[in-house]
């Protein structure tokens, strides 16, 4: 095509741009029918009589919850999150777990109530210092939405009750076991989170699940990218593998490295642009299989994340963030290596993006 005004096409892009980075202002929708993907922004202006438009994606690594480790009011000695803010300068945490109490009826460990409860209390707690939650879906054990939902659109309606419950700016799913290696759970979830993503502008969404040391399974990476689903960070939790007597820093890095490169195989990104939609959650301490994430790897960790602007760094959990006073326990209450008081915590706060 022949750009008969290249002089005012220049201008009106960079009117374009300036409205974009200025305001903010709300995308205007541009005719033809190239669509944009839906968690796009696209930002229209006119200058000389020309219309120039600039499609802006979504671009992870950058959101205020991309360190976000995980709390736990389920048992584990819950710490105090307005003492762990003062002291560290977390500003966000992953609450853990909703679960379906029965029906499809999403509650806090299926048990406890979306409001009136400890967990509500927590929710207030960190947003009265400042910070914010994203409450993560899933985990290891107990009767998973993903699976008992009826399907897609019960799961997203049960995503949604607690998004609007909580006013929230970003959800996590951790998927796991028999649930993670159903392929129609998958989907389901897949579908789910397209639904929502929908229905809830600027939401930042989180896909967590294990990995092994090369780098996670890739089904639900590309199930996703095929159906037309952009996640914001999907998360590999790199501990349980069989890594005692290693480097868990060496291996984190290294399972995180399969992770992008799978990643970008679905989405066809560059590097950069991978690495930017893949993060990590660790696990702090003495893992349940003996291996040991120490102070010094949660350094090393830091570093590799800031050299890849990876778009999460969390841990399980806060609630070990703190010396054993003997023997270590495995209840989730210290870490079980040598620390100082909410030390993993401190050291992932400097990250960011």
């Amino acid at each position: 095509m022949r750009i008969r005004h290249p002089r005012r096409l220049v201008g009106a892009l960079g009117a374009c741009l300036a409205l974009c980075i200025t305001t903010g202002a709300q995308a205007i929708p541009a005719p033809g029918s190239n669509r944009a993907p839906a968690d796009a922004t696209r930002i229209t202006a006119i200058a000389g009589g020309i219309r120039a438009t600039v499609t802006l994606g979504r671009r992870a690594g950058t959101a205020p919850q991309a360190v976000a480790p995980y709390l736990y009011n389920g048992w584990g000695d819950p710490p105090d999150p307005a003492e762990v803010m003062d002291a560290t300068g977390t500003g966000w945490f992953t609450l853990a777990f909703v679960l379906d109490a029965g029906g499809c009826d999403p509650q806090w460990d299926g048990s406890r109530p979306l409001t009136g409860g400890a967990d509500r209390k927590t929710v207030d707690a960190v947003r009265a210092r400042g910070g914010d939650v994203l409450p993560s879906f899933g985990g290891a054990s107990g009767r998973k939405l993903e699976e008992t939902c009826a399907d897609a659109d019960a799961l997203a309606g049960a995503y949604q009750k607690v998004i609007d419950t909580y006013r929230l700016k970003a959800i996590d799913v951790d998927i796991e076991g028999d649930t993670y290696d159903d392929p129609a759970v998958q989907q389901k979830t897949v579908d789910a989170l397209k639904k929502v993503r929908a229905d809830n502008a600027g939401l930042n969404v989180y896909v967590t699940f294990p990995s092994e040391q090369d780098g996670p399974d890739g089904s639900m990476i590309g199930r996703a990218a095929d159906s037309g689903l952009e996640i914001d960070g999907w998360t590999i939790m790199p501990f349980d593998f069989d890594g005692a007597g290693h480097s868990m820093a060496e291996l984190t890095e290294k399972a995180t490295d399969g992770l992008m490169h799978r990643v970008k195989a679905a989405y066809g990104y560059d590097d950069a642009e991978a690495y930017r939609h893949s993060g990590l959650s660790s696990m702090n301490g003495i893992t349940d299989l003996n291996e040991k994430v120490t102070t010094s790897d949660f350094e090393s960790i830091l570093r590799y994340a800031r050299e890849h602007h990876l778009a999460r760094l969390a841990f399980w959990s806060v609630n070990r963030d703190r010396p054993c006073p003997g023997a270590y326990p495995d209840d989730d209450t210290c870490s079980g290596v040598n620390q100082q008081p909410w030390q993993f915590s401190r050291t992932f706060a400097r990250y960011t993006g």
